[in-house]
């Protein structure tokens, strides 16, 4: 398709993103449709949140997804944000409605539509979450907004641990009808109890990715079972140490490519109103991954 005085721009906001796959799922699914639309990447530092936005503004962009590290610091450039932005506190969907400017995240939607892919309906399950960080608070809320009735977060007691603390209490108050509690991630007995009561178990870790590879949180394989769905976010390798040692051991698994693969669609969604091709994105670009 040619570029022409009325194509719409959407972009990629964040760095680094050189490599990012999103220019090319975005486009793919422009020519496809043949939209007058075209997507690009740009590198935009944290400091840059501001500009980028005016610049948003000023060019009348239709759309951005927003990556790190941009993803909190752009909400409070944003004319509206939807409930799943405020309380998880990010923000990776730019939508430009005639001049207001709304945000979204998908990331939860994504892990949400990603197990019913796997034939999981969320509304009532009970989940053991591995880690507490931004992939795994979109997580929870998404999932709590979408009838979850208990999610229990399991992470260490690092720097980072107050602030899982603070999330969770918001959560709290914001869900008091169903079941969200933080604990520590060496308590290797209450993680056992939990996951034997829990229908999905999901790794928000970066434990299964390079340089860790070749390691999983999960070290008792008497804790994977049939009816227990384990999920990944990591999803290079698309194979993650967790998911092999679930499979041998008779869980069923959905891999980290899958999440990414439906918050973009759900992406793709808010921009166009039409329903991303995802088989068709994962053949064309993740094949060999």
């Amino acid at each position: 398709m040619k570029i022409t005085g009325t194509t719409k721009l959407y972009g990629l906001f964040g760095t680094p993103v050189e490599h990012s796959m999103s220019p090319a799922m975005y486009n793919y699914c422009f020519e496809k449709w043949n939209l007058d639309c075209r997507y690009l990447a740009f590198d935009v530092p944290r400091e840059r949140t501001e500009d980028a936005v005016k610049a948003f503004r000023t060019l009348g962009m239709k759309g951005a997804n927003v990556t790190m590290p941009c993803k909190q610091a752009v909400i409070p450039y944003l004319d509206w944000v939807s409930p799943a932005v405020t309380l998880s506190g990010a923000c990776n969907t730019i939508v430009n409605d005639n001049g207001t400017l709304k945000g979204y995240i998908t990331d939860g939607e994504g892990y949400v539509m990603n197990l019913q892919t796997h034939g999981m309906d969320i509304q009532g399950k009970k989940i053991t979450l591995l880690g507490a960080g931004g992939a795994a608070t979109a997580i929870q809320v998404q999932a709590l907004l979408d009838g979850a009735s208990a999610i229990w977060v399991f992470n260490k007691k690092d720097a980072f641990w107050d602030f899982a603390q603070k999330k969770i209490r918001e959560l709290q108050e914001a869900f008091p009808n169903q079941e969200i509690r933080l604990y520590d991630l060496e308590d290797s007995r209450l993680l056992k109890a939990k996951i034997q009561d829990s229908d999905v178990l999901t790794n928000a870790t970066r434990v299964g990715m390079a340089p860790l590879e070749n390691s999983s949180l999960i070290q008792d394989m008497s804790l994977f079972r049939e009816s227990l769905l384990v999920t990944d976010c990591v999803y290079n390798p698309r194979k993650t140490r967790l998911l092999k040692d679930a499979e041998k051991n008779g869980s069923r698994t959905a891999d980290g490519l899958g999440m990414l693969l439906y918050q973009g669609a759900a992406a793709v969604k808010l921009y166009t109103g039409q329903d991303m091709p995802v088989d068709e994105i994962r053949e064309e670009f993740f094949k060999s991954r």
